[in-house]
C-alpha cells in the first residue's frame, strides 16, 4: 500500500520534477522519544544516508538545539563562512516534541553559520515540519553542500524513502510555493494535514536575514499556513545551498508515537495545563483571543515599547496599534494551534486581508499574526501606527523569506540616519525614510526582496550598514555605534532596555546576539537589587529558556498563562510548577528522572559549548558582549526629557553640583560614564556565575564539571 501511495505521488510530481538522487531507509520505531538517527544529505554530491547518533552524544547534547550546535561544530572550521560549503543547515525537534497531550509540544530548532553575525545561530519554529520528520525516523536533519541548481527534498515517512529532484517550481514566494508543493505531495485535502513544507522566498536571496517558513495545514481555513524560523538569515543560507523546499509526509499522528515510558503521566500533566489554560487565560493575557499582541499595552505601560528607534518607550498612539485593534481583526472562534492538541491556540492569523501594494495589490490574503515583535519591529519603532501597513509588511516579510524584525528594526536605523542628514534622497535613490512614513518602508521592503535600490543595501543587516554609512557617507562611527541597535550583529528585538541592567546584559551577552527567547529579563530588575542577586536570575533564567530549546518546546504555555497561585511562590517568574510540568514529562517519555539543578545543567553545557562555538568562530569574547549605548541609556537630548525625572535623581547622586550648575550634556555625560561602569560590573558578575573568565572565556575548571572537556573544545579555550 504504501509503495502504491508513493507511485501515487511520483506520478503526479513527474511533471514538475526528475529526481536527482534517492535513499532508501528502515522505517523502524521512535523509543523514548528518540530514533537515534539522522538524515545527512550532501547537496554537492548529491548523497543521502542515515548516521546513527551515539549515546554519548544524546546524553550531553539532549536533542534540538543541542544536537544543532554538535554537529554544526563538528563541520566547520574557525575559517568557514555562511556561504561556503561546508556551512550546514540542521533542522532538530528535541526528544518530547510532537506529543500531542500537552499543549506547545510541537516546536523544532534550526542551526546554521549566521550572515549577520558570522558565528552559530538558532532559532525556533513552529508547524507540522519537525514532528513529522520526527515520526519519519529522524532526530535531526542535516543538510551540507551547495546543489547547482534549485532541488526539492522530500522525506517520505509513509515508505521509507528521501528524494532529491529538480524543481520546477516558477514561484518560490512561501505562500505560492507551500501551497503548489501540498498540493502535489498530498493525495487527497484530507492528506494535506500530513504534509508539511520548508520554504524561504525570493527575499532570502536578496537579504542577509531571510528566513525560512514551516508550513502546516489549516483544516478549519482549508489554507496552508506558516511559521517562521526567524532569526540571523538561516532562509539565506537555505536559498544560498538552491534548496527551494523540503517536504515530509507522513500519516496517522496520535499521541503514542514517541512511545513514552509512562503515558498516564503525560495525560495527567496534560489535563491540568489544559484546565488551566479554559480556566485562567481570559483573566491573564487572553491569548485564544489576541496571541501576543496583548504585549503592545504592557510594555507601553513600561515605557519599554520601541519608538523611533528604540528613543522612546511609549508613544500616545499604541492604542491604533494595541490587542483591541488585532482582537477585531484575528478570526476568532477557530482553534489557531501550529501543532496538534496546542489549546493555547495563540498563533492567530487576518483572514481575507487585501494586499494594496507590491506584485499581489488587490488580493485577498490569510496573515499569520502579526505577534507582538512584528507589531513593535515594523510598526512603532518605525514611528508608524497603522494597523493596515503592519499586517501587509508582515505578510510581504513572511512570504518573501524575510525577518521582521532585523526588517523593522534595520529600517528604523535607517529613518534616524536620513532624520540626521546622513542619508538623503540621492542616496536612498527617491525614498523619503522619515519616521512614520509607511509608503517608503513597504517600497524599501519590497526593494529587499528584489536585491535592488537602497533596499540592496538595508537587506544587508545593521552591522554592515554602519560600515557603509562611516566609509560612504561620512557617518560619525561612534554614533553609529550608538544608535545602530545590533550586537554580535544580530538586529535587536523589540524591547527599550534603557532602566533594565538585567535585560541589557540577558540582551548583548545572549549567545545568538539580542532574541528575546533566551532573554526576557526586566521583571528581574525589580524583584533583584543587589547585582549578585541580578546575576543569579539572569544565569537561571537564560538557561531554563535554553531547556525549552533542547527539548522541543513552546515558552507559551510556561509563562503566558500561570497557576492561579503562582504569585504566592518564592520567585514567581519562574512559573515553578510549570516546571516542574516540564522535567515530570521529560521523565514521561525518556524514563530518565531529572531535578531542576538537572535541567539548569543540560541548558549550561549547551550554553557554555555554544559560547565556545563563539569563541572558535572569533566572535566572544568581552567586545561583543557589549550593546550599543541607546540599549543602556540616552543618546540625544529627547530621550534624556522622556525620562528626565529619574535620569536628574540619578545624575544628582554622581556630582556634588547642583543639578542647575549643569547643562544636560554634562549631566548625560556623568549618568553615560555611571551606566557603562555599572554594566560592567553586572558583566563580571555574570561572567563569574557562569564559570567564565573576565574575558567571557569559559574557564577549564567549568568545562570539565560539564563534561565538555573534549580536545576541540580545550584547544579553543587555551
Amino acid at each position: 500500500m504504501a509503495s502504491q501511495k508513493n507511485e501515487k505521488v511520483i506520478s503526479k510530481m513527474s511533471s514538475k520534477s526528475e529526481i536527482l538522487s534517492s535513499f532508501q531507509y528502515p522505517l523502524g520505531k521512535i523509543e523514548k522519544g528518540y530514533n537515534d538517527r539522522l538524515l545527512h544529505i550532501n547537496l554537492k554530491d548529491m548523497e543521502i544516508n542515515s548516521r546513527e547518533i551515539p549515546e554519548t552524544t544524546k546524553e550531553k547534547f539532549i536533542g534540538g538545539r543541542g544536537y544543532g550546535l554538535k554537529y554544526l561544530f563538528d563541520a566547520v572550521s574557525s575559517d568557514t563562512k555562511w556561504n561556503d560549503d561546508e556551512n550546514e543547515i540542521i533542522i532538530a525537534p528535541g526528544p518530547i516534541s510532537g506529543i500531542t497531550q500537552y499543549p506547545g509540544i510541537g516546536k523544532s530548532l534550526v542551526v546554521s553559520l549566521s550572515p549577520l553575525t558570522n558565528t552559530v545561530i538558532d532559532s525556533n519554529v513552529g508547524g507540522y515540519f519537525g514532528p513529522l520528520m520526527k515520526f519519519s525516523g529522524f532526530d535531526a536533519l542535516e543538510i551540507q553542500g551547495k546543489a547547482k541548481e534549485d532541488i526539492i527534498i522530500f522525506i517520505d515517512g509513509d515508505t521509507g524513502e528521501v528524494n532529491i529532484s529538480k524543481s520546477k517550481y516558477k514561484n518560490l514566494d512561501s505562500h505560492i510555493l507551500a501551497e503548489e508543493i501540498t498540493n502535489d505531495f498530498a493525495l487527497s485535502e484530507s492528506e494535506k494535514r500530513n504534509v508539511a513544507v520548508v520554504s524561504a522566498g525570493i527575499g532570502s536571496e536578496n537579504t542577509n536575514f531571510g528566513i525560512l517558513n514551516f508550513s502546516f495545514y489549516d483544516m478549519k481555513r482549508k489554507y496552508i499556513r506558516i511559521k517562521q524560523a526567524g532569526r540571523g538569515g538561516i532562509g539565506s543560507v537555505f536559498r544560498n545551498k538552491k534548496i527551494a523546499a523540503i517536504v515530509v509526509r507522513y500519516s496517522g499522528v496520535n499521541g503514542k508515537l514517541n512511545n513514552p515510558v509512562d503515558m498516564d503521566k503525560i495525560n495527567k500533566l496534560g489535563k491540568k495545563i489544559k484546565w488551566e489554560i479554559a480556566n485562567l487565560d481570559s483573566k491573564q493575557n487572553g491569548m485564544r483571543k489576541r496571541g501576543t499582541t496583548f504585549l503592545v499595552e504592557v510594555v507601553s505601560d513600561l515605557q519599554i515599547l520601541p519608538v523611533n528607534n528604540y528613543k522612546y518607550g511609549s508613544h500616545p498612539e499604541h492604542y491604533k496599534i494595541n490587542h483591541e485593534v488585532w482582537e477585531k481583526k484575528f478570526t476568532q472562534g477557530i482553534p489557531d494551534g501550529c501543532w496538534y492538541g496546542c489549546t493555547m491556540q495563540c498563533a492567530k492569523a487576518v483572514d481575507g486581508f487585501e494586499l494594496k501594494t507590491g506584485p499581489y495589490k488587490g488580493q485577498k490574503v490569510c496573515v499569520d499574526g502579526p505577534e507582538y515583535e512584528t507589531i513593535g519591529a515594523v510598526g512603532s519603532n518605525c514611528g508608524i501606527f497603522d494597523p493596515q501597513h503592519i499586517a501587509e509588511a508582515n505578510f510581504y516579510c513572511d512570504t518573501y523569506g524575510i525577518d521582521t524584525i532585523s526588517y523593522g528594526t534595520g529600517t528604523a536605523f535607517i529613518m534616524e540616519c536620513y532624520e540626521r542628514g546622513i542619508l538623503n534622497k540621492n542616496i536612498t535613490e527617491g525614498l523619503e525614510l522619515t519616521f512614520g512614513n509607511k509608503d517608503a518602508a513597504i517600497e524599501l521592503l519590497h526593494q529587499m526582496c528584489k536585491g535592488k535600490g537602497f533596499g540592496k543595501i538595508a537587506g544587508q543587516g545593521i552591522k554592515k550598514m554602519k560600515q557603509i554609512f562611516t566609509e560612504k557617507y561620512g557617518a560619525d562611527p561612534r554614533v553609529m555605534q550608538d544608535i545602530g541597535m545590533e550586537t554580535k550583529g544580530l538586529e535587536y528585538s523589540e524591547y527599550v532596555t534603557k532602566e533594565c541592567p538585567a535585560q541589557q546584559i540577558g540582551y548583548a551577552m545572549a549567545n545568538k546576539g539580542p532574541q528575546h527567547d533566551e532573554a526576557w529579563f526586566f521583571i528581574l530588575d525589580k524583584l533583584n537589587e543587589t547585582i549578585e542577586a541580578k546575576a543569579k536570575a539572569i544565569f537561571e533564567m537564560s538557561l531554563i529558556r535554553t531547556w525549552f530549546g533542547l527539548t522541543g518546546i513552546c515558552k507559551m504555555p510556561w509563562a503566558d498563562v500561570v497557576p492561579a497561585d503562582n504569585d504566592k511562590t518564592d520567585e514567581p517568574y519562574k512559573v515553578e510548577e510549570h516546571l516542574k510540568n516540564y522535567r515530570e514529562l521529560f521523565s514521561a517519555v525518556t524514563g530518565k528522572t531529572i531535578t531542576a539543578e538537572d535541567m539548569i545543567e543540560q541548558s549550561e553545557r549547551m550554553h557554555t559549548f555554544q559560547r565556545a562555538f563563539n569563541i572558535k568562530m572569533g566572535v566572544g569574547g568581552r567586545e561583543n558582549d557589549r550593546p550599543p549605548y541607546r540599549a543602556m541609556g540616552p543618546v540625544t537630548p529627547e530621550e534624556y526629557y522622556e525620562r528626565q525625572d529619574k535620569y536628574d535623581v540619578r545624575v544628582d547622586k554622581l556630582t556634588e553640583k547642583e543639578l542647575s550648575e549643569l547643562s544636560l550634556y554634562e549631566k548625560m555625560s556623568l549618568l553615560r560614564k555611571d551606566k557603562e561602569l555599572y554594566y560592567e560590573t553586572l558583566m563580571d558578575e555574570v561572567y563569574k556565575k557562569r564559570g567564565w573568565n573576565n574575558d567571557g572565556v569559559p574557564t577549564l575548571e567549568t568545562i570539565n564539571r560539564l563534561g565538555l572537556d573534549i580536545p576541540e573544545v580545550l584547544n579553543i579555550i587555551s
